[in-house]
C-alpha cells in the first residue's frame, strides 16, 4: 500500500524532522544515519510510557519513506515551552513550575522492565566521550558510588520537549529514557539547559540571566518536598556532564562540560 505523501514541516532536530501525515497523526523522519536498532527503541519507549499513563502521544507503526525512516506518532497541537517562554518571558515562573511538576510526575511512575539502565547507559557514554583518561575514569567511579533506583527517567528533559495546549502539556522525544535515579535525571536537566546557553555566544548577558533564573526556580520547585536530596542532586551533576561529553556537542559546549566533569568524585554520604 503506497504510503501518503508527507505533509508540511512542522519541527526540524538534530537526529529527525517532523511531518504532517494522516489527519490526527505526523511522522518523526529520522535521517538516514539513525540505526534502525535506535528508533525500534524509542518505539518500545513510547509505548511504555503511553501504557504508564503518562502525558506522551500515542505511538503507531515505523514507516519507510525512500530512504529515511519514520515514527508514526498521534498529533497534539501546540507550541513547546522554550518557544512560550521566548514568547511571553513574563510567565517564566509559571512555566518553571509546571516544568517540575512534569518531572515529578514522571519520576512517580515505577518503569517498565523494558527500559534500558540508567547507570549502563551512562557509563557507556562516559567511556566514550573524548576526554583524558583519568577524567573518565574519576567519573566512571563517581558513577559507581552513586544510589540506583527504578523510576522513569527521560534522559532530554528540557523545555523543548514539553508541547503545551492551554492547560494541556505532553512530553515528546524519548529517545534517551532510562530506568534508574530521578535526582540523575535532573542533573541532566540543568546540564542541557545550562550547557545550551555555552552554544550562543549572540546571547546578551540579560538572556543568560533569564537562562539561569528559569533553572534557579525550576530547582526550587523540584527540591519543595526534598532538600535533603540537594546534595545528592550536585554530586551527579559532573557525572551528567562527563556523560553529555560523549554525544555530538559544539566546541563552545565540549569546554564548559569539561569544566564541569572535572568535579567527578565518589559521594562519600548517602540517604539510608
Amino acid at each position: 500500500m503506497k504510503s501518503p505523501s508527507l505533509g508540511n514541516l512542522l519541527a526540524r532536530g538534530r537526529t529527525a524532522d517532523v511531518y504532517e501525515w494522516r489527519p490526527g497523526y505526523v511522522v518523526k523522519l529520522f535521517n538516514p544515519s539513525m540505526a534502525h536498532a535506535a528508533i525500534e527503541t524509542e518505539a518500545d519507549i513510547a509505548r511504555a510510557m503511553y501504557e504508564a499513563r503518562l502525558p506522551v502521544p500515542a505511538v503507531g507503526e515505523i514507516v519507510q519513506i525512500d530512504s529515511r525512516t519514520g515514527l508514526i506518532y498521534e498529533r497534539r497541537d501546540g507550541a513547546s515551552m522554550l518557544e512560550l517562554l521566548q514568547r511571553k518571558p513574563w510567565r517564566v515562573f509559571s512555566f518553571a513550575k509546571r516544568l517540575a511538576n512534569l518531572h515529578i510526575e514522571l519520576h512517580a511512575a515505577s518503569s517498565p522492565a523494558k527500559l534500558r539502565a540508567q547507570r549502563r547507559y551512562l557509563e557507556s557514554k562516559i567511556r566514550n566521550a573524548a576526554v583524558p583518561a583519568p577524567l573518565r575514569t574519576r567519573a566512571v567511579e563517581a558513577l559507581a558510588s552513586m544510589r540506583d533506583d527504578d523510576r522513569v527517567c527521560h534522559g532530554d528533559f528540557h523545555p523543548g520537549n514539553i508541547l503545551i495546549d492551554g492547560r494541556k502539556a505532553v512530553i515528546i522525544d524519548w529517545m534517551n529514557a532510562t530506568r534508574g535515579n530521578p535526582l540523575a535525571d535532573v542533573a541532566r536537566t540543568t546540564i542541557l539547559v545550562l550547557g545550551a546557553g555555552q552554544t550562543d555566544p549572540s546571547l546578551s548577558t540579560h538572556a543568560n540571566a533569564f537562562v539561569r533564573l528559569f533553572h534557579q526556580l525550576y530547582l526550587r520547585y523540584c527540591f519543595r518536598s526534598r532538600r535533603d536530596a540537594r546534595e545528592e542532586y550536585r554530586a551527579w551533576l559532573p557525572i551528567a556532564a562527563a556523560a553529555r561529553l560523549g554525544e555530538d556537542v559544539l566546541a563552545e559546549e565540549e569546554k564548559w562540560l569539561v569544566a564541569q566533569a572535572q568535579g567527578c568524585k565518589p559521594l562519600s554520604t548517602r540517604s539510608p
